[in-house]
């Protein structure tokens, strides 16, 4: 049996919010949502911070979706692979200590 290698990286087009839901639209025509729940600093962020993201690639040129303001960074194979945010329950405490200090 042999397996498959896609070597095509999936390209962000755009970024949306629902109350509940990040979507990503890829440039290739699929549309990917994942729960806001998955990404506690999105979800804890006001509709103008999430909206304020940009992509870059990685080494490997996969996109990456960054948001600077909230230092998160989601990389596009990982909503593809239904993959939750990993930021552990103490540094997302620490940065929310943090943004009511602010």
């Amino acid at each position: 049996m042999s397996i498959a290698t896609i070597e095509i990286q999936p390209r962000v087009s755009d970024v949306e919010f629902s109350l509940d839901a990040l979507t990503v639209h890829l440039q290739d025509g699929r549309v990917v949502s994942a729960p806001l729940a998955w990404y506690p600093r999105l979800s804890h962020a006001t509709p103008e911070e999430r909206n304020e993201w940009r992509v870059f690639q990685d080494s490997d040129a996969r996109d990456i979706i960054f948001w600077e303001q909230l230092d998160e960074l989601i990389p596009v194979i990982a909503l593809l692979t239904g993959t939750a945010s990993r930021g552990s329950h103490r540094s997302l405490e620490r940065w929310l200590a943090e943004r009511k200090a602010k």
